[in-house]
């Protein structure tokens, strides 16, 4: 299939996720979102999407009670269609959270959710706003950015990985921490690329565009 071609994007819904932005997004690519918690129809889809906001035990429990664990386990570690985790949804693809008490994740990513604890007292926790992404490590996920381009960031939890090479990017926010990892055709970012405008939208153009 070639980066032009119009894919399907398969939107995980499991009750939490920011689907009618994130649909909307793909829209724009000009390829099709389709949103759904049925194997069948996330099947069809070239591309998957983990969206989420909330809070990390919550999500894990409607993954569980919508029988929805089996099924990406399937289609990405069986199949190995290619995922992208957005902001909760990233922090789900890590081993574990400690948001209200230690919850297990899908541990497909060597990394922990963790609170954020900014070196400077006068910074805000929720970090909620716009802020930077540092590379550090070339990706197909953040080819041909603008230098200099913010993305925006609504979070009080943060992904710190305990393997550094899945670390694509990092966000400073009185600490650095995970912004943007890739474990194979396995993606994240702590960021709403389908809520960051230009640069946004080319995060997620260049994973759907995905070799």
């Amino acid at each position: 299939m070639n980066a032009g071609e119009s894919k399907i994007v398969g939107i995980v819904d499991y009750g939490m996720g920011n689907l009618a932005s994130v649909a909307g997004a793909v829209e724009r690519l000009g390829h099709q979102p389709a949103i759904s918690s049925d194997l069948g129809a996330l099947a069809e889809a070239q591309r998957l999407i983990l969206p989420g906001v909330g809070a990390f035990a919550d999500a894990m429990q409607e993954l569980r009670s919508r029988k929805l664990i089996p099924v990406l386990e399937e289609l990405v570690l069986g199949r190995e269609i290619p995922v992208l985790g957005i902001c909760l949804g990233a922090q789900l693809l890590t081993k574990e959270s400690e948001e209200f008490g230690l919850n297990q994740g899908l541990g497909w990513l060597d990394a922990r959710t963790v609170r954020i604890d900014p070196s400077d007292a006068h910074l805000r926790v929720p970090h909620v706003g716009w802020n930077d992404l540092l590379l550090v490590k070339d990706s197909p996920l953040t080819a041909n950015l603008a230098a200099g381009s913010l993305f925006y960031y609504v979070h009080s939890y943060c992904i710190l990985a305990q393997d550094p090479g899945i670390v694509v990017g990092e966000c400073d926010y009185g600490t650095r921490f995970a912004a943007a990892l890739q474990a194979g055709h396995i993606f994240a970012t702590q960021f709403h690329p389908e809520k960051s405008q230009k640069p946004g939208l080319q995060i997620l153009r260049n994973f759907i565009d995905l070799a």
